[in-house]
């Protein structure tokens, strides 16, 4: 049974922070055309209500022991499929804290709708970063047939937090036509819902498939500040996104305050200082030209007020 107080306090951040800016995923706009946050923003949640399982479970394909993905490859640049990447952030079950150094492990089947039960191709491990955030860059699966039925496109998860227990399940994606006949996505009650776990997918600057997931599980992390940016200061833009050799940040202070403007990789670690100094309230616009020795991939723009963190945004450093 839910406790009646922390059912209490997540309609509360239904009603008040999570639907203030609207600042989440969206299926119209990419991150890269809008400036918009989309990894782990919690604005774009319906409600902080724990992920649900999954009717089929861990199912019979999964092998243990899974590799850990280097840069959050999944699937090698050579694997046959539409390239997708899936990110998010994991939340304790009142999205009041996030979780750094869960271990998120997925696996899913190829492009034909088969999985490799010999080797590990397309299954791994990522763990979320300081902020809690992951990432991971795969292809979209293919289906299999499910007796009389074919399954939809679907992603299995195992989420674990440190110290506490293991959560399996699955995610899906609108516009499947098989969602409404699949015995598992189709529930819509109880502990087995889906509905939370079937998400947009949109095509970024890149020409590749994108989506959040964000997930709520039994744990404990650092005290999340998910809604200060409405207060103390907000990343407004950034451009171009994906972008080569320069990168343009637009963004706002509120408050006289002292302000960093930082750069983080994938695995939270500090790669650039692109702004140190007090600030009045005003808005301001700064250029990361990245050291020539940083690889290609994913990045956080963090924005410090005070030596408090209040807003992320993910960048696309290419070519």
């Amino acid at each position: 049974m839910k406790n009646p107080k922390a059912r209490k306090r997540r309609q509360f951040l239904k009603n008040t922070g999570l639907a203030t800016l609207g600042l989440g995923f969206s299926s119209k706009l990419t991150a890269e055309q809008s400036g918009k946050l989309t990894i782990g923003d919690s604005e774009n949640l319906a409600a902080c209500e724990m992920t649900t399982l999954d009717y089929f479970g861990e199912g019979p394909f999964y092998t243990d022991n899974p590799p850990i993905l280097e840069a959050g490859q999944l699937a090698m640049p050579d694997e046959p499929g539409d390239r997708m990447i899936i990110s998010g952030r994991v939340f304790n079950l009142d999205c009041s804290q996030y979780i750094p150094n869960a271990v998120v492990d997925v696996w899913h089947a190829n492009a034909a709708g088969a999985y490799d039960n010999d080797g590990f191709n397309l299954r791994g491990q990522v763990l979320t970063n300081e902020q809690g955030f992951y990432l991971f860059e795969t292809i979209k699966p293919g289906k299999y047939q499910n007796g009389s039925s074919f399954r939809p496109a679907h992603i299995h998860y195992k989420i674990t937090a440190p110290g506490f227990p293991t959560l399996t399940t699955q995610l899906y994606f609108e516009g499947d036509e098989d969602l409404t006949s699949d015995p598992a996505s189709s529930i819509t009650t109880g502990e087995f819902d889906a509905r939370n776990r079937i998400i947009p997918l949109s095509t970024n600057a890149d020409d590749k498939l994108e989506g959040t997931f964000d997930i709520m599980v039994d744990g404990t992390g650092v005290t999340s500040t998910r809604d200060i940016h409405v207060s103390k200061g907000m990343l407004y833009k950034t451009t171009p996104n994906p972008f080569t050799s320069e990168l343009t940040i637009n963004y706002g202070v509120f408050k006289k305050a002292r302000v960093s403007l930082l750069v983080y990789n994938l695995a939270g670690n500090l790669v650039a200082t692109l702004e140190e100094r007090k600030l009045g309230p005003e808005k301001y616009q700064a250029i990361w030209r990245p050291d020539s020795y940083l690889p290609n991939g994913h990045y956080f723009i963090s924005l410090k007020v005070n030596d408090l963190q209040v807003h992320y945004l993910k960048v696309i450093k290419q070519g």
